[in-house]
């Protein structure tokens, strides 16, 4: 994806955040998150999108240190004026990536092809996972593009995948997870080698290597389901997820890639 699109896509799923939210109510709960209520949602998600955007305007040396998870949901608005305090960080945001020069140099925490690149991208995923929690107040499930979803995939697996702060315990070696999104076509392997999952893209001429794996297993469906079940947001029992082999492995990746905050 473009940078254009990862911020076309940031403004939407912004919107419908905040949409979701203002239906379901502050202090409804958030079944991804049991201990959040939606009021607590917004204030983690309206920092984020300032955090963020402080790095694009101050250009710091290195990434912005920021305050414990508890402060931040004691911060931000008042209940009464809380959708309108996200809706304007949000919308300052996405301002600030569209204005920004496209060679600025600012941190980034993962690899990109530049650093506009890696925030029209990271906060377009936070916030459409975010908005995945906001649809779960009210008990709905958001719809995504299968490109921007399988995009979404490929961040987790091909970023924070490879962090070292993300690595499982260890006992895995061996094994190979296997993700499809069966409607873009896109694959991606996870080897469990040397006490470290390995992720790479699969290539449509990628060999077998059968020899090399003791055990495997496949997550398979449409992107946008398989967006949500590797982070966390959905059981495999929605439909079109099919998951064949050794599920110990995918149970091993998603209890060690869950991404924080911190």
């Amino acid at each position: 994806m473009e940078i254009t699109e990862h911020i076309d896509a940031l403004r939407l799923q912004g919107t419908l955040l905040a949409d979701a939210a203002e239906r379901a109510g502050l202090d409804a709960t958030v079944p991804p998150c049991p201990s959040w209520q939606v009021k607590d949602l917004l204030r983690h998600t309206g920092y984020i999108h300032r955090w963020a955007a402080r790095h694009l305007t101050e250009r710091p040396a290195q990434v912005l240190d920021g305050p414990s998870e508890a402060e931040i949901l004691a911060g931000g608005a008042p209940d009464g004026e809380l959708l309108s305090w996200f809706r304007a960080g949000h919308a300052a945001l996405v301002q600030t990536l569209q204005d920004a020069d496209p060679d600025l140099d600012c941190p980034a925490f993962m690899p990109a092809p530049s650093p506009l690149a890696f925030w029209a991208r990271r906060q377009a995923h936070e916030t459409a996972i975010h908005h995945a929690d906001a649809q779960s107040a009210g008990a709905a499930v958001p719809v995504y593009a299968p490109g921007f979803a399988a995009d979404g995939i490929d961040e987790l697996i091909m970023g924070f995948g490879r962090r070292r702060k993300y690595q499982p315990a260890a006992g895995v070696d061996g094994g190979r997870l296997h993700v499809a999104a069966a409607d873009t076509g896109d694959e991606w392997l996870i080897d469990a080698r040397e006490g470290r999952m390995q992720p790479r893209r699969k290539d449509a001429e990628d060999p077998a290597e059968a020899g090399a794996i003791t055990s495997a297993c496949t997550v398979r469906g449409p992107a946008a389901a398989v967006y949500l079940h590797l982070w966390n947001r959905a059981d495999a029992a929605q439909p079109g997820i099919a998951i064949t082999g050794n599920a110990d492995l995918l149970a091993c990746w998603q209890s060690s890639v869950r991404v924080r905050w911190g």
